[in-house]
């Protein structure tokens, strides 16, 4: 995963704004302070023009607004605009991060050289895409989304994968296929990411999972670490119109690691539900990372630091976005010895597959800007499965997310809960796995099986 939980700072609005008296009639709009960006949500199929006029009529300027599922980016700088629409419609993720910041360092580059090293990924001879290759790298007709940091297309595992065409940069809101848009500035993990699901097959340096199929550079991750809805949203409605098969999420959507659908929660839980499910009626498959945080995601409970550094008291509404919503296909992470990593969450109902995510000092090796590093996280379990769907969109041309979802599940290999989990020797369980061995909270379905995805 891109993010871990912050305790961040409120950038005043919601204290500020009962503070400007709203006056009758017409709106007198003022600059009360720099433009803040807004997702706010109207009803699915509103006209464009009437998006527009409502926000502009109450201070606001559309940057951008899909009518398919009513949802607009919005900027204002007058400090009552989230009243004047209502604030059970609008919410900004970025005042609510306010200065913070989630860069971490980058992977060290292990080897500017482009020696054959598909020797040290045992996490392709553990999912069998290593055999899988003997059989077919993948089709060039399949598209890849990976939602994430950019991806750098000069590398050269990754230059001839690489689709400019359909790629853009989503941080505004609004989709912008300039290079520079989509390109990695401050991260190396969407370069990570794509080599794992598609770096080249061609003797040198690292493979990934289907080294034949396309790959779109799609950025949602912000210079300081974040991935707002809006960003979410907009990489989304661009992986439907242009028709990938599947999209790789490996975050999680800001400001909260566990969004509620509650109160100003729910704009954002709103907004990408009615996100994912339009991409998924229009054939893209969302692949996602189940988080970092070893927590129970099918049973939210206590207490956790919210965006202003509040107590939000956690409930059965609260999920992982966008991993924990339907039709979305939840990853966690093993190690190289198949047992869930002491840092993957898990859940009996919401984790579908797993996949090799590294741990420790065996992290998963890939593609970084000027080399090769490696990176741990169900990040890195995510592209995995992704690369595996990628394999199955192409030996069945026209399938639904629905019947790759069938397809990829039935094929994966069943990984039982394990005796004892025990991962420091202390005498405690460092968590709980329930389900029986075909279906569990650990593993879900098993392992993906890249072999089986080409040959059955």
């Amino acid at each position: 995963m891109v993010g871990v939980a912050v305790a961040a700072t409120m950038l005043g609005w919601a204290g500020q704004a009962a503070a400007v008296p709203l006056e009758p009639g017409v709106i007198n709009c003022g600059e009360h302070g720099p433009d803040v960006r807004f997702v706010v949500l109207f009803e699915p199929w509103t006209p464009a023009v009437d998006a527009t006029a409502e926000t502009s009529s109450k201070c606001g300027t559309t940057v951008a607004y899909h009518p398919q599922i009513g949802v607009g980016v919005v900027l204002s700088s007058d400090r009552r605009f989230p009243n004047l629409m209502g604030r059970d419609r609008v919410f900004s993720a970025k005042a609510a991060v306010g200065k913070s910041k989630r860069l971490s360092e980058p992977p060290a580059v292990s080897d500017r050289s482009r020696t054959d090293r598909t020797a040290e990924q045992s996490d392709m001879a553990m999912i069998r895409a290593d055999q899988a290759h003997a059989v077919t790298l993948g089709s060039d007709s399949v598209v890849v989304g990976v939602l994430d940091s950019g991806i750098d297309a000069t590398h050269p595992e990754l230059s001839a994968a690489v689709d400019p065409a359909r790629s853009a940069g989503c941080l505004t809101g609004k989709a912008d296929p300039a290079p520079a848009a989509w390109r990695p500035t401050t991260s190396a993990h969407g370069t990570h990411v794509a080599g794992v699901i598609a770096a080249a097959d061609d003797g040198h340096g690292v493979t990934g999972v289907a080294p034949g199929v396309r790959l779109a550079s799609v950025k949602v991750v912000d210079d300081a670490g974040f991935v707002f809805p809006e960003a979410v949203v907009c990489g989304l409605m661009w992986a439907a119109a242009n028709q990938f098969a599947v999209a790789n999420h490996s975050y999680f959507v800001d400001p909260w690691l566990q969004t509620c659908d509650r109160d100003g929660e729910r704009v954002v839980a709103e907004s990408v539900r009615r996100a994912v499910d339009y991409a998924t009626r229009r054939g893209v498959l969302s692949v996602a990372a189940a988080s970092n945080e070893n927590i129970d995601l099918a049973r939210p409970r206590g207490q956790a630091v919210g965006a202003n550094g509040e107590r939000r008291t956690l409930d059965a509404s609260c999920k992982v976005l966008p991993a924990g919503l339907r039709g979305v296909v939840a990853v966690s992470a093993v190690g190289p010895d198949q047992l869930k990593t002491g840092y993957s969450a898990y859940g009996l109902g919401v984790i579908d597959v797993t996949a090799p995510g590294g741990a420790g000092d065996e992290c998963v090796l890939s593609t970084v800007p000027g080399g090769y590093g490696r990176l741990c996280g169900t990040s890195m379990a995510a592209p995995h499965v992704t690369g595996v769907v990628a394999l199955l969109a192409g030996r069945h041309p026209g399938a639904s997310p629905q019947s790759l979802t069938r397809r990829l599940t039935t094929q994966a290999v069943a990984v039982a809960c394990p005796g004892d989990y025990d991962l420091d020797d202390a005498g405690g369980q460092d968590a709980y796995c329930s389900g029986y061995a075909p279906y569990n909270s650990f593993y879900g379905h098993g392992l993906v099986d890249a072999l089986a995805a080409v040959t059955s």
